[in-house]
């Protein structure tokens, strides 16, 4: 996406199993008998201790529960992503690890604190680790951009991805089963999107899509989608507040002053200078003049193309480079984290920030600073290619 800070975060730990594990768990509830269905209780989260046939599993609100393994405990073993308890196997209680995902359903022991598991699902560690690797990896060779229009006729999302020299447009055919998700207006985690409807989708949002590229890159087949609403600004740093974690910016659009909050999730860069004047020169293009950006509000992700294997994720190789569509995302991952300590006030940045509220100044995404060389190139169009509000890499679209 993320998800590149904005696509989301597809998952730095990815959460994104931890928010579809509830899910796909609610359909693989043991049948149980009347009596046990009236006093059946339920624990889902990951085993934190093992202690004999004694439990301790934590929920992800962060509540620990003691569980008791039965004789007749019921302990099955399924795959992540599976729905069908006829898909499961038996799970030996040996086999049962720390970190593993479970659900438990049973009654209340007598102590009022134990609860006496009747079945246990479990989702190994290990299994989880692979499948969100795996979707990494699909988010990462996925598609991203600025939504040009949306055909809910037809399924279908027009987006308008940025390069270095030229805009391309790539459309997504939606698939039947499509999973569709939406950022909070207050965050870029993945776990914090919620399923929604292709309605909530419109013109000028941004939209990271996994899936399949068809052979010529025009079309996409998109198997899960998350999109959001974020902001850009480019302007000059007119006051740091580190105790309250706050920068003030005077936006170079608006020609007024914007209050901005940097969180733990926010990513900030500072370019070398050399490396800003290499961009600045390659924006400008052999004619001199930089490529229009189309929307000054909202960033576009730039969009990886295909290349070799052994480009992948490489910054500044690959086809897909030379064609003008590199990742920068990717570039600016790799370029030492800066903090609110290394700005000083007139430093000219960009910015993707969320939309913000009445009550809460918007958060920073993304922070790029050392931009002096490329706003003087493209106020605009530097911003929009280079900036992208999705983090998929590192917190899934992200898992986080």
């Amino acid at each position: 996406m993320p998800m590149n800070r904005a696509e989301v975060q597809i998952p730095r730990k990815s959460s994104r199993a931890v928010v579809l594990l509830p899910i796909l768990f609610a359909s693989l509830a043991l049948p149980l008998s009347a009596g046990q269905q009236a006093s059946s209780l339920r624990v889902l989260g990951t085993v934190q201790v093992i202690n004999g046939k004694s439990l301790t599993v934590l929920s992800d609100s962060g509540t620990a529960s003691a569980v008791s393994i039965e004789d007749a405990t019921k302990l099955l073993q399924i795959e992540p992503g599976k729905t069908d308890l006829k898909e499961a196997t038996p799970l030996a209680l040996g086999d049962l690890q720390t970190g593993d995902r479970v659900l438990v359903r049973g009654a209340m022991a007598e102590d009022g604190k134990t609860l006496r598991a009747a079945s246990l699902i479990a989702m190994k560690k290990a299994a989880i680790s692979e499948k969100q690797s795996k979707e990494r990896g699909e988010w990462q060779r996925g598609v991203g951009g600025l939504v040009k229009s949306v055909d809910r006729a037809a399924q279908t999302v027009v987006l308008t991805t940025n390069g270095l020299s030229a805009n391309r447009e790539i459309v997504l055919h939606l698939a039947k089963d499509v999973v569709l998700r939406r950022y909070a207006s207050d965050s870029t985690r993945f776990d914090a999107a919620k399923v929604a409807p292709l309605s909530a989708v419109q013109v000028g949002d941004q939209l990271r899509a996994r899936g399949s590229r068809s052979a010529d890159g025009a079309s996409f087949d998109a198997a899960e989608v998350v999109s959001g609403t974020f902001r850009n600004i480019a302007g000059t740093i007119s006051s740091i507040d580190a105790a309250a974690n706050t920068l003030t910016l005077q936006d170079l659009g608006s020609k007024s002053p914007v209050t901005l909050k940097v969180s733990a999730e926010s990513q900030m860069r500072k370019l070398p200078p050399q490396f800003a004047e290499r961009l600045a020169a390659r924006l400008k293009g052999p004619s001199g003049d930089a490529p229009a950006a189309q929307n000054g509000t909202a960033a576009t992700p730039p969009q990886h193309q295909p290349s070799q294997p052994s480009d992948q994720g490489a910054p500044g190789a690959g086809a897909g480079n030379r064609a003008g569509g590199g990742d920068f995302q990717q570039m600016l991952a790799r370029m030492p984290a800066a903090t609110l300590a290394d700005l000083q006030k007139g430093d000219a940045v960009m910015v993707v920030t969320t939309q913000g509220s009445e009550k809460d100044p918007p958060t920073v995404i993304t922070l790029l600073a050392g931009v002096e060389p490329i706003l003087r190139a493209s106020p605009k169009g530097g911003q929009d290619m280079i900036l992208s509000p999705w983090t998929l890499g590192g917190g899934e679209p992200s898992s986080n």
